[in-house]
């Protein structure tokens, strides 16, 4: 297991204070009740279980969903050693996987890590790997790519074809960032923005505390720009692992884990302002109530953030604006103390304004859990869809996808039936209602 700890608990292995002291300190913060665990009504089924060979394995990333209903998504591991990209395809009530691409661990990238794949405006598919290419990130490892998937220019006679990469960007850790983590996302006229945690300065440890960039299209090329460069202060704290949100009046939301030092992590707002952006801090989490923001966040129709915490047990929040933010603790979960547990991926909400998530090492057994949070008069009450067991999966550091049908679409890092990754290569994994 070494050898994947490079993303999991980067650093959050800090004292934690006293719960009761770092309550005091959360001016607008509001507790809610905890309520009783709803009884588990959904079914559970691993859909593909990772073998660590040609497939891949250490599925860390969430999923992204088409119009039919295919999935698709990244390993760390796997492929011809470096990760890949796969899209698991149904197949009457079984599913076939097909590597996309598989990560040469050089100039192409190696090891995308949580960052989702995601659709751009062309069909094709777009993603970040956390290292390989260019610079020193990582002990020399290489400072990740942005990368663009698609599919053979020629008609392919069989179903296993690899798709074409191209490179888009290739970071080197100095002002540009490096180490991409969070997932990418598109403005109105197909430009790409994201975060990259390390690189930028020479602050936190050594290894920079992060970026947030903007990948501009003209014509066939594109050219990287850097919109925010983290300073690792009591500010913005940095190391964001997530990637950012749009609101409809253009501004730009995201997290950074701070996790280091004494500190816990931020929600920042990040506004367009002539040919720049203006940064401003919503909030710094305090610690005693958890920390390490490293999920992004979700937007409701209504314009109210939804985030997790990832440190201790992990919690959910919601942060409104009504000329200043307000922020409420809106749940706090169920986990072991002083590890990094809570949720890794985003939040998902559904219609009826339901979030759904994964938390990474609490549950029954530890080894992560899946769950509903459903609001009801100003508290939320919690349903716990699936704890892994190990030998259906463990460890999910995932987001969620609903197909149209209801169903919940995730992986899981580890555990499943795959004996060539040490405590198993990862699964992927289907709750139906």
């Amino acid at each position: 297991m070494a050898s994947r700890s490079q993303h999991r608990v980067w650093g959050c292995g800090i004292s934690l204070r006293a719960a009761v002291a770092g309550l005091a300190l959360v001016a607008g913060f509001g507790l809610t009740v905890v309520a009783t665990p709803a009884a588990q009504a959904q079914t559970y089924k691993v859909i593909h279980n990772f073998t660590g060979g040609g497939d891949g394995g250490d599925p860390s990333a969430g999923l992204t969903i088409d119009r039919a209903g295919n999935l698709y998504g990244t390993n760390s591991v796997g492929g011809t050693g470096y990760g890949n990209v796969f899209k698991l395809q149904r197949a009457g009530s079984n599913w076939t996987l097909n590597s996309l691409y598989n990560f040469a661990g050089s100039n192409d990238g190696a090891g995308p890590n949580l960052a989702p794949v995601v659709f751009g405006p062309d069909g094709s598919l777009y993603g970040t790997t956390y290292k390989a290419a260019e610079g020193v990130c990582g002990g020399g490892n290489g400072c990740g790519t942005v990368f663009k998937l698609q599919p053979p220019l020629k008609a392919c006679k069989s179903a296993l074809c690899s798709w074409q990469e191209t490179v888009l960007y290739r970071f080197t850790g100095g002002s540009d960032g490096g180490n991409p983590e969070g997932p990418l996302v598109f403005d109105h006229t197909g430009n790409l923005y994201g975060t990259a945690r390390a690189g930028g300065t020479s602050g936190c440890a050594g290894a920079g505390c992060g970026t947030v960039y903007k990948m501009t299209k003209s014509g066939s090329n594109w050219t990287q720009s850097v919109l925010y460069t983290f300073t690792g202060g009591s500010g913005d704290q940095g190391l964001p692992d997530s990637g950012v949100i749009f609101d409809p009046s253009g501004n730009l939301y995201g997290t950074a884990q701070g996790c280091y030092s004494g500190f816990y992590g931020t929600v920042f707002q990040l506004t367009p302002a002539g040919s720049g952006w203006t940064y401003a801090t919503i909030f710094n989490f305090p610690g005693g109530i958890g920390g390490c923001p490293v999920a992004g966040l979700v937007l409701d129709q209504s314009g109210e953030l939804y985030g997790a915490l990832a440190l201790d047990s992990g919690a959910v929040f919601d942060a409104t604006f009504s000329g200043s933010w307000a922020f409420h603790l809106a749940y706090t979960l169920s986990g072991p103390a002083g590890q990094a547990c809570g949720p890794f991926g985003a939040l998902v909400m559904d219609s009826a304004g339901n979030l759904y998530g994964t938390t990474a090492c609490d549950g029954a057994n530890d080894l992560g859990s899946v769950f509903k949070l459903t609001p009801s008069s100003g508290t939320w009450t919690y349903t716990d869809l699936h704890d892994f067991n190990g030998s259906d999966g463990s460890n999910p550091y995932s987001n969620l996808v609903f197909d149209s049908s209801g169903n919940l679409y995730g992986t899981a890092s580890t555990g499943g039936t795959g004996s060539a990754c040490a405590g198993g290569c990862g699964v992927v994994f289907e709750i139906t209602p």
